[in-house]
């Protein structure tokens, strides 16, 4: 038998872990399952592998209990508890606790008072209206229901899905390439597609090098203990899957083609697309392979992509530019417009989306201060959860007035970086905001978000926001639209309205840097920018090291926004920033 690939095996975590609440299990083991089969399917190297060594506890979170179900998956195929809990539900059950806005504790309650123990009787009870009266339901649960099952389905039939986020794409393919640069015989090595691009996921990875023995090159990649199975090798590259169920495509090119062929692969579709309509007009036309230009019937081959875009008549567009958003006119020599200089890391100043112990943060306040002052930001806003975030880390008004004190009292051990005594409050679904006034106004600085009742309709959400945007205490809105990328689709908003009450009271809109929120995505937060309004990158970090990662995955969504530095409200220094800050213009 062969052993379970980590997809196989998260998987089983994920299912055992979905039974397990179905069964009523303390909140504790399941989130333990749940972190399993995270840390299971983000591993980089075999997990079964590992635990035939008996070194699996060397991964983080697992400990000798796990180790015990994996042992028995790898040897046997199965989990026992699985199999013994799987056979007190209906398979049915077990497939709708997968569904968007469902989960196990609702679907056990559905199939407990109802009976519905399948998506089709799921769907069937929908359109019969018979869910719209069991408590905490409702008519718009059952719309929301039959929304997801159709979006399910249609997946299915297109076959789609097996996208990764981002940054779980990156922590495979950063290896790769250095693995592969590494390598005796390489010359480049540069990643293409989405990836670079640095879309919100990806589906698979592709890496264009060059080599003196590209076989070699090829072989290398094959033998990594990061792939898991190969789907060929040639003279000219490979394809191979890694251990987290990520398609690789290696391809080795001439040195006089490479930025050819790294331009073709990097896409995107429409870009190129765009590009190759534009160049037959002028005679040329361009593929992987080169620049045939029709009159002299040359094909000209380029090293670079610099040298790609001149012969063609632009100025280089940054990969994050390459959507067919109007990056071609801008770029063109011949009396375009010009590309903006793009917003970098290093522009960054501060960062004003933090969390820490007080609520569901890992760090201290000093903790973060430290990090924030090593990479040179001038300011840092504290910001934790408020009242009624409602996940068991909230934090009341009186332990907001210990906050304040405490933050403020760290200031004074940090000369260096100005300390922001804030709080993330929570939107409740009237607009209305989860701490008084006076205490709000007792803040540094309030950022305002949206976490509970998203299933609201488009024009009761549009409302909620607006309403605090327009309070005075309210410096910004965070993760504007609460989605989740490859995970949950945002919730119905009318992103023009909010936008221009951004701009008319001078709230400033955030881009969520956290990986899979990257949220005001990149056509909103270019809107935004166009419309006046400021745009914040935070990181939204829960630990030291995500003030780095995340913004990281922030700056990205700017580039792709075309933001500037200046677009940016974060990369002003202190002394330009703070007077930006709605208490303080309402006091000039």
């Amino acid at each position: 038998m062969a052993d379970p690939t980590n997809s196989e095996i998260a998987a089983a975590f994920d299912e055992l872990g979905d039974l397990y609440e179905l069964d009523g299990a303390i909140v504790h083991r399941v989130v333990a399952y749940r972190n399993a089969a995270k840390v299971t399917r983000d591993a980089s190297v075999s997990v079964a592998a590992l635990t035939r060594e008996g070194r699996v506890t060397e991964l983080p979170g697992i400990g000798a209990t796990l180790e015990t179900k994996l042992v028995a998956l790898v040897e046997t195929g199965e989990i026992p508890q699985a199999v013994r809990l799987r056979a007190k539900f209906p398979a049915g059950l077990l497939e709708m606790t997968r569904l968007p806005g469902l989960g196990p504790k609702r679907a056990r309650r559905l199939y407990e008072e109802l009976g519905i123990d399948s998506l089709q009787a799921l769907e069937t009870a929908a359109r019969q209206q018979r869910i719209r009266d069991l408590r905490g339901f409702g008519a718009r649960a059952e719309q929301n229901f039959l929304e997801a099952i159709a979006r399910a389905t249609a997946a299915a039939e297109a076959g789609a899905g097996g996208r990764f986020v981002l940054d779980r794409a990156l922590a495979i393919a950063e290896p790769l390439l250095q693995l592969l640069r590494d390598h005796p015989s390489s010359h480049q090595v540069e990643l293409a597609g989405s990836a670079r691009r640095w879309a919100d996921s990806v589906k698979d990875l592709d890496i264009i090098a060059t080599a003196d023995d590209p076989r070699a090159l090829a072989e290398a990649l094959v033998a990594s203990e990061l792939v898991e199975s190969t789907a060929g090798i040639g003279d000219n590259g490979a394809r191979v899957r890694t251990h987290n169920g990520i398609g690789v495509d290696l391809k080795v090119v001439a040195p006089d083609q490479f930025g050819n062929v790294l331009q073709h692969f990097t896409g995107s579709k429409q870009h190129n697309v765009a590009l190759r309509e534009a160049a037959v007009k002028r005679g040329l036309h361009v593929s992987e392979y080169g620049v045939l230009d029709d009159a002299s019937g040359e094909t000209i081959r380029c090293a670079t992509e610099q040298e790609v875009y001149a012969k063609l008549g632009y100025q280089y567009i940054e990969p994050e530019l390459r959507e067919n958003r109007g990056e071609l006119q801008a770029a063109r020599l011949d009396g375009g417009s010009g590309l903006p200089e793009l917003v970098t890391e290093a522009d960054v100043k501060g960062d004003l989306h933090s969390h820490t112990v007080a609520s569901d943060g890992k760090a201290e306040i000093e903790q973060m201060a430290e990090a924030a002052q090593a990479l040179g930001y001038e300011y840092l806003a504290i910001t934790d959860h408020s009242a009624s975030h409602g996940f068991g880390d909230d934090v009341s008004p009186a332990q907001l007035e210990e906050q304040i004190e405490r933050i403020h009292a760290a200031s004074a051990a940090f000369p260096g970086i100005e300390l922001l005594a804030g709080s993330e409050v929570n939107i409740l679904p009237d607009g209305s905001l989860d701490y008084p006034d006076e205490l709000l106004a007792r803040l540094d600085w309030v950022i305002a978000s949206v976490h509970s009742s998203f299933g609201i309709s488009e024009a009761a959400m549009t409302e909620r926001v607006i309403a605090a945007i327009e309070h005075p205490s309210v410096d910004a809105i965070g993760h504007l639209t609460g989605r989740k990328i490859e995970a949950r689709p945002p919730y119905g908003l009318d992103v023009t309205r909010v936008i221009e009450a951004a701009a008319r009271t001078g709230t400033m809109l955030e881009i969520n840097g956290a990986p899979d929120r990257r949220d005001l995505n990149d056509v909103h937060a270019r809107a935004a920018a166009e419309a006046g309004v400021l745009i914040l990158v935070n990181s939204d970090a829960h630990r030291t090291t995500t003030l780095a990662s995340s913004r990281r995955y922030g700056i990205a969504t700017a580039r792709r926004a075309w933001l500037t530095p200046a677009q940016v409200a974060n990369t002003r220094p202190w002394s330009e920033f703070a007077p930006l800050r709605k208490r303080v213009r309402a006091q000039q």
